[in-house]
């Protein structure tokens, strides 16, 4: 693992800042008002290669790794946590799925639209009752035919009204059998496939997350993903990534908050001098920096370990845990050093703050991290 920054990375890192500034800066605030999905800035981000970051080039992608990847995610979410968000469940759900685990002909079918930002990507998981439980998971599909005939709802689906083709992971088997689970490509205008309720939520408000349902919904025996009753295997594999993903993304949002903190105290004065002078304001910068690079050197090197093909089960859950944690915190300091102005949407401290909130929870809550480290540790 390298501390410092490629070539490539330093490119990717000034692309983004670049995009960032002109696309989605002067409109963020807008758009997190209106919880509206900007789903043009994703065809555009599409268009940079970024929507397909670590699909290889012979499927339309940039063909970089996890470090590249990591960089991109870190470096939108500096910005807007939303569109780091949205880009990263892309890249690593969906479009990570089919990559990962579909045949040949699935990949050249849906890769080269998705990794081009022609097609946004959904990826269906999580259900009503089941939560972390994934296992007991209720959507059922029956074989029929030539078909699988799905029945049931996934929720908190980033992209489920907007996404052109999401991969479902629903059940083939007796429930509580992790091997009866099975992975299925299923295009937005299939009848039976439809978006639920939309989520009214706290943070990344720009990033769409909605109810995924189906009934009676008839999908081809060819759009299955690998063996049937694999999907759920699969899956565990898929979040490995995921979760260098969600890492990113809590760095990013980190020193977005940690950069505003930091301005911010050099330009406010009490006292007839700036409050960074003040010990009390020093100590949190301070603690806010290490506990930043810290973050950043777990999720560097859980990279650098995905991009050797090394397991990195315990190393993606460890950066997931403590660069979110960390995220939370970061943006409850800032809030704080800003003040009563950190409580106001004049300033930027208040977004940061919302949205870092969903990084403990999302793709695997900072207690089934915990959950999934000890396994690892007591194996």
């Amino acid at each position: 693992m390298e501390a410092v920054a490629t070539e490539n990375q330093t490119m990717i890192a000034q692309m983004v800042r670049d995009f960032g500034a002109q696309h989605i800066k002067p409109h963020m605030m807008k758009w997190d008002e209106s919880q509206e999905f900007p789903i043009d800035v994703f065809h555009q981000l599409g268009e940079l290669g970024l929507m397909g970051v670590l699909v290889p080039q012979q499927y339309g992608g940039s063909g970089f790794g996890y470090q590249e990847y990591v960089t991109a995610i870190a470096e939108l979410s500096k910005i807007d946590g939303s569109i780091g968000l949205s880009m990263a469940a892309h890249n690593s759900l969906c479009t990570g799925h089919i990559l990962q685990h579909a045949s040949e002909e699935q990949k050249q079918k849906y890769l080269p639209k998705l990794a081009s930002g022609e097609w946004i990507g959904a990826w269906g998981l999580t259900e009503p009752n089941t939560g972390s439980d994934a296992g007991n998971m209720r959507t059922t599909a029956v074989p029929d035919g030539d078909h699988y005939v799905l029945n049931g709802a996934k929720n908190f689906i980033t992209h489920g009204k907007s996404g052109h083709v999401a991969v479902v992971i629903a059940r083939t088997g007796e429930v509580g059998d992790s091997h009866a689970m099975t992975a299925f490509i299923i295009e937005r205008n299939t009848p039976g496939f439809a978006a639920g309720r939309k989520e009214d939520k706290l943070g990344m408000r720009a990033s769409e997350t909605t109810e995924l349902i189906f009934t009676d919904c008839r999908v081809p025996k060819e759009n299955v993903i690998g063996k049937v009753g694999d999907g759920f295997v699969q899956a565990l594999k898929v979040l490995d990534g995921g979760r260098i993903s969600i890492a990113a993304l809590s760095l990013g949002i980190a020193q977005g908050a940690y950069e505003a903190a930091l301005q911010y105290s050099k330009e406010r004065h009490q006292f007839n001098q700036p409050i960074s002078n003040f010990q009390g304001i020093g100590f949190k910068l301070a603690d806010m920096a290490t506990e930043i690079e810290a973050a950043s050197l777990l999720t560097y090197r859980a990279a650098a370990m995905k991009d050797a093909g090394l397991n990195v089960n315990r190393e993606s859950a460890m950066a997931k845990l403590y660069a979110s944690e960390v995220s939370v915190r970061v943006a409850n300091e800032g809030v704080q050093i800003f003040g009563g102005y950190g409580y106001t949407k004049d300033y930027p401290a208040e977004k940061y703050y919302r949205d870092a909130k969903l990084c403990t929870i999302g793709e695997g809550t900072s207690e089934i991290q915990k959950l999934v480290i000890a396994r690892t540790l007591l194996k």
